[in-house]
Order: structure tokens, then sequence, then C-alpha cells
């Protein structure tokens, strides 16, 4: 049990990097969920390109949304965002960074996703088969309009009789395995390029407003969490005094039973001292509308 505890402790205290663990495994999974799936192009003209679109652009948007939604700083900038500012006020450059890092992490899933699926180029051949020009092609200069749409759009299916062996099948399919590889690569190299530029371009700007949006950040992330601890610690011990009051009233009833009861102020004490005087409901109540509307000012002296 203590291991366990130690654990979850670690896991709160560790938020960022849990969190880009969290990523990297959606982003792993990403990749599995790829080349696990049966793709199949309906090779029928009006429909290739809402299927190639859509398994290169639907999955990363699920990606992202379970991304947003397993980083729990996403609703802890929401929930600072959306508050209203009582005796603290709210620094806007703290959510832009808290948005910027949630939404930095969420992206790289979806990208892995997109770069996968341009460099393997099934989707774009795909989805584009029936946009390419016949004229760059000798074996489709010579056809009908209706017959020139109808052979691109088999194109990504190889094992249709009628386009197994054409050649003009197989240059349009490189010329678009081409074009989608060299637009994931490209992809990839400017990502590359622009994490390289913000990691080392950073030290030369000013860190002052860096230092301080992410320390009120991690402190944001680190106050829900305490609040919340001591909500859950003030409920378990006004759950004990609720359930201690009721069988102290049941007293009477309970003595014809032959049940014995603790002793009247027996371990009661420590429990008041840590109920904070806060007794009944409506007590809890305000207390809990006042941290929501009236947050006390970040000032301990």
């Amino acid at each position: 049990m203590d291991r366990f505890r130690m654990i979850f402790q670690y896991f709160q205290s560790n938020s960022e990097s849990v969190m880009n663990g969290i990523c990297g495994l959606l982003a792993l999974a990403s990749v599995k969920m790829y080349t696990c799936f049966d793709f199949s192009c309906p090779c029928l003209p009006r429909y290739n390109m809402a299927y190639g679109l859509g398994i290169m652009l639907i999955p990363p948007i699920a990606l992202f949304l379970c991304g947003l939604i397993l980083n729990r700083q996403s609703l802890v900038m929401l929930e600072e965002w959306r508050r209203p500012e009582g005796h603290r006020k709210k620094d806007l450059a703290v959510i832009r960074y808290m948005c910027s890092s949630i939404v930095q992490r969420a992206m790289v899933a979806p990208v892995v996703w997109i770069i996968v699926t341009l460099l393997d180029g099934k989707c774009l051949i795909c989805a584009f088969s029936g946009s390419v020009d016949p004229e760059k092609f000798a074996g489709l200069a010579n056809t009908s309009l209706v017959q020139v749409q109808q052979l691109l759009a088999k194109v990504p299916c190889k094992d249709d009789e009628l386009m197994r062996n054409n050649t003009s099948r197989k240059a349009v399919s490189r010329y678009l395995r081409c074009w989608s590889q060299a637009l994931g690569w490209s992809i990839l190299l400017i990502l590359i390029v622009a994490a390289f530029l913000a990691r080392w371009l950073r030290p030369c700007f000013n860190q002052t407003t860096l230092l301080q949006a992410r320390h009120w950040s991690n402190y944001i992330d680190i106050e829900q969490k305490i609040f919340e601890e001591t909500c859950c610690e003030h409920s378990r011990l006004f759950a004990h005094k609720c359930i201690l009051n009721f069988f102290e009233s049941m007293r009477q009833e309970i003595k014809l039973h032959s049940f014995s009861l603790p002793r009247e102020g027996e371990g009661s004490e420590g429990e008041e001292h840590l109920l904070r005087g806060i007794t009944d409901q409506d007590q809890v109540n305000k207390l809990l509308k006042m941290w929501y509307y009236e947050k006390p000012p970040l000032d301990v002296s």
C-alpha cells in the first residue's frame, strides 16, 4: 500500500513528466493504430477523396481531443480563465503559457499520424488519384474523359483485374507516392528545425517572463491539487462526525440491544480542530463558493 501511495505522490508532484510520457504513448499508439488499420480505398470517383482525406485527418482530430482530455492542466487552465477575479487578479501571460504547453503536448500524436500517413502514401494516392493531369502520362492521353476518370479512380486498387498490369496505374501511383513522401519529409524537417530554433534561441531572449509564467502555472496546478486533497480530508472527517452524531442520537435504542458506544468526547477534540469550525452543510457550501468567487491574494505575509 505504501508503494502505491509513493507512486501516486510521484505522479502528482511530477505532472509535467507524466504528461510527456502520456503524449509519447499516444504517439506510439497512433503509429500502431495505423499499421494495424486495414486501408481499402473504395476506388470510386466520388468517394476516393472523402475516404483518403478522412483517414488522414479525422483520427488526428480524435487524438488531439484525447490529448486534451488526458491532460489535467487543460481543465485547470479553463478554470483559471473563467473564474471571477475576486481578490486575486488573473495573469493572461500564465494562461497563455498553460494553453501553449497543453496544445504542444496534444499535437504530438496527431502530427505523428499525419507524417506516417504521408510517408506511407496510401491516403494521398487514394484521395488525389482522380486529380492528376492525364496529359502527363502516355497511357491516358488518348482516352475519353469518362474512361480517364474511371481509370484514375482505380489507381489505388492494384488488385483490380483491369489495373493489375497497367503501366499508367503504376506511373500515377509512383508519382503521387513521391509527392506524399516529399510532403511528409518536408513537414518533419520543418518541425525539427522549428524545435531546434525554439530550443537554442530561447536563451537569447529575456527569461524573466517565461520563468514567472512557468512558476505560476505550476503553482495553480499544485494549489488545485492541495485544495482537492484538503477537501477530501475535511469531507472524511465531516462524514465521520455526522455518523458519530447519528449513533449518539440513537444511544438509547442501541443500549436496548446491548451495543457499546464510545464515551462522549472521546477522540472528538482532534477532529473538531481539523474541521476548522465548519460544522454544517451551509458553511461548507459558503466556503466553496468563497473559494471560487474570492480566491485569496498570493500574499502570505
